[in-house]
């Protein structure tokens, strides 16, 4: 399986708190119009089928339904799912949660989706490459993926470990682990190794005076990238 036993049970220990904004999982609730808006702007979100890779609690999934496309929402972390699964009942917005790996999905639905996202995830499997292959295959010809991970060099590792999870604490320590980390070129490789035409970059930064999040074209610490699926 491609997951680390260790990274979900962190997950699983913090999921009762996957909806609570000020927690834990503040910095994904403060980023996430953000992401769905350069998703929905490039890929119009409405009518489309959408399936959300590594979803956790479900704080994109959700907003890309009550954008008007019909989601999946997949992960390996079971305590996580049912967070999500509770939250969308009490929400009213519809959304199909599966306790699945990416690469048995990729499998059973192959060339099913318009829209394929990833966020937040490929820096905390053992096999990236093999995640971005599944994404590759779930996404119909002319379809759009998208991702979202962290840079690998000098100054991520100041911003997103010691800063983030030391200084400002805004995240768990040990969230991340640097050698995880992936450059723009090596997600690149990965892609066209899979198939996909790398179609968008984009990076996001934090400013710690204001405490607000925006997309910017320094790719350096986090990043977003749009590939798509040639017909």
């Amino acid at each position: 399986m491609n997951a680390d036993p260790l990274e979900l049970q962190k997950f699983a220990d913090l999921a009762h708190r996957w909806w609570d904004p000020t927690s834990e999982f503040r910095p994904l609730h403060e980023i996430n119009p953000l992401r769905l808006e350069w998703i929905n702007a490039r890929a119009p979100l409405a009518g489309k089928q959408v399936i959300d890779i590594g979803c956790g609690g479900g704080i994109l999934t959700e907003s890309m339904a009550r954008k008007g496309a019909t989601v999946t929402g997949i992960d390996l972390g079971e305590k996580a799912l049912k967070v999500a699964d509770l939250h969308s009942l009490e929400s009213g917005v519809q959304v199909r949660y599966k306790l699945i790996a990416a690469e048995e999905m990729a499998a059973q639905e192959a060339g099913q989706y318009d829209v394929v996202t990833c966020m937040e995830m490929l820096e905390h499997v053992p096999d990236p490459a093999a995640i971005v292959r599944a994404c590759a295959a779930l996404v119909k010809p002319g379809g759009q993926v998208f991702f979202s991970t962290l840079n690998r060099n000098p100054k991520s590792y100041l911003f997103a470990i010691i800063g983030a999870e030391y200084l400002l604490r805004m995240l768990p320590k040990g969230t991340h682990d640097y050698q995880k980390f992936i450059t723009p070129s090596e997600l690149s490789q990965y892609l066209r190794s899979a198939g996909l035409e790398v179609a968008g970059l984009k990076g996001m930064g934090y400013n710690p005076l204001t405490k607000i999040y925006s997309l910017n074209d320094d790719t350096s610490v986090n990043y977003l990238v749009a590939a798509r699926r040639p017909l």
